[in-house]
């Protein structure tokens, strides 16, 4: 994460702190505002233009805002990122957000790798022993790779807790190599 996404990030979060925004809220507004960001690169390509205006950003903005219902803390970030020519990092700005505002909250990434598809059951027990292993409350993001053909793989920050097959199997080849 770059010097000036923690700054617009930490910046954001006292404004939202300051207002009394629920999680939920914060969460959809996000959610809301990204997911527009995301699927129009006519968007993302107008907003990083230099050649365009602030005004005309601004007004487009407007536009989107009031589309999407943004509550003004979240409008206001994308004009402080229009204005200060950083628009084009909106998305490094909100995970910057994230991750300060979970940290805050004492909630740890996790990324959970698995070979097959899981039910809802078996997430929460993972999600579960993910936390155990973290020593705070994880939110997870679950993924499939079956080259890893069997059992887990858990990232929480930089820790990486491997209980796949392929990763044994690899652990026996470097003990058997050793001898």
């Amino acid at each position: 994460m770059s010097l000036f996404a923690a700054r617009y990030a930490h910046a954001f979060a006292d404004v939202l702190v300051s207002g009394g925004f629920s999680e939920d809220q914060i969460h959809r507004q996000l959610e809301s505002l990204l997911g527009a960001w995301r699927e129009s690169a006519d968007l993302r390509e107008a907003m990083a233009d230099p050649s365009i205006p602030a005004e005309q950003k601004r007004a487009v903005l407007d536009r989107l805002s009031a589309s999407l219902e943004l509550l003004p803390p979240f409008r206001n970030l994308v004009a402080v990122l229009i204005d200060h020519g950083r628009v084009a990092s909106l998305e490094e700005v909100v995970a910057a957000f994230r991750s300060w505002w979970q940290q805050r909250q004492g909630i740890a990434e996790a990324e959970i790798l698995t070979a097959r598809e899981l039910d809802a059951a078996d997430q929460a027990r993972l999600v579960e022993k993910a936390a155990g292993l973290a020593g705070t409350r994880v939110r997870a993001t679950f993924r499939q790779d079956a080259s890893i053909l069997g059992g887990v793989i858990v990232r929480v920050g930089s820790a990486v807790y491997d209980g796949s097959l392929r990763g044994r199997v690899d652990r026996l080849k470097e003990a058997l190599s050793a001898q």
